[in-house]
């Protein structure tokens, strides 16, 4: 199944569904363009006020796509940089769109599911769902921002166990410590998104153009500063013998080896 992108229209909001549920809403070309068009469908038009983007089928995006990224491994690595600059303009656009972005999180969000849903102004999450910066099961480091997103968000001690560890951390936790706005029974994501979007709608428009600005403004710094150095960390990781070795075992569901590959890189030898 081909991988898609729905943008509906509900006159003063515009949801943005990822449409790839048989890849758990993994990044496609198709929903970025889709998000880049509704930012400037929302900037060209002042009725619009909210973007809400969501994953059909219960899930709202499980990052980006490993075989892509194992392909990725064999090119030099300024082609590489493209990819994730890719990213890093789109965690802009969201910044940038001139009314609010809501992510409505249904299931989950990992990887780069969990930099865009961060990215956004609100954020509404199902009280199952699970977020996951899995970078570093597969050997990659974070990008699109979420260096910065989670350590303006939470706690550093709590930041650094969610980046270098990888372990998930619940929507009721993140809520409890006011990284989420609301959270809604599984399944409502989306219907509680719609409640947030209808109190947006009812608000001045200009003036939370304006907060909006401001707010931006006040993120723009430290996310400008964390997209430069993620990407040519993020690059060197996707060729390095570490991120092999995780996203094959990912894709083949066993554990990674990397105490094979640090004994190799000490040079130890063998047991007898």
């Amino acid at each position: 199944m081909t991988a898609g992108c729905e943008i509906i229209d509900k006159g003063d909001r515009l949801v943005v569904v990822n449409r790839n549920a048989a890849r758990r809403n993994a990044m496609s070309p198709e929903w970025t363009a889709g998000m880049r068009r509704a930012f400037a469908q929302a900037a060209a038009e002042p009725r619009i006020a909210a973007v809400i983007l969501v994953g059909e089928g219960g899930f709202f995006c499980a990052g980006g796509d490993l075989n892509k990224l194992m392909k990725a491994a064999g090119l030099s690595e300024d082609r590489r940089r493209e990819g994730i600059d890719n990213l890093a303009n789109l965690i802009r656009d969201i910044m940038r769109c001139p009314c609010p972005v809501i992510a409505a999180v249904d299931g989950g969000a990992a990887g780069a599911g969990f930099s865009i849903a961060f990215a956004c102004d609100l954020i509404v999450a199902a009280r199952d769902a699970k977020f996951t910066a899995a970078y570093v099961n597969a050997g990659l480091v974070p990008d699109g921002g979420l260096s910065a997103s989670v350590s303006a968000a939470l706690p550093p001690a709590l930041a650094a166990e969610l980046l270098l560890l990888g372990q998930p951390i619940g929507a009721e936790r993140l809520h409890h410590l006011g990284a989420i706005n609301a959270l809604a029974e599984p399944g409502q994501a989306l219907a509680a998104a719609d409640v947030l979007a209808d109190r947006l709608a009812a608000g001045p428009g200009g003036g939370q153009q304006a907060i909006k600005s401001l707010l931006t403004s006040a993120r723009e710094q430290l996310m400008e500063r964390q997209l430069a150095a993620e990407t040519p960390l993020m690059a060197r990781a996707i060729g390095s013998p570490e991120a092999r070795e995780g996203m094959a075992a990912f894709l083949g569901k066993r554990p990674p080896d990397y105490a094979a590959l640090r004994a190799g890189a000490r040079g130890d030898a063998a047991p007898e």
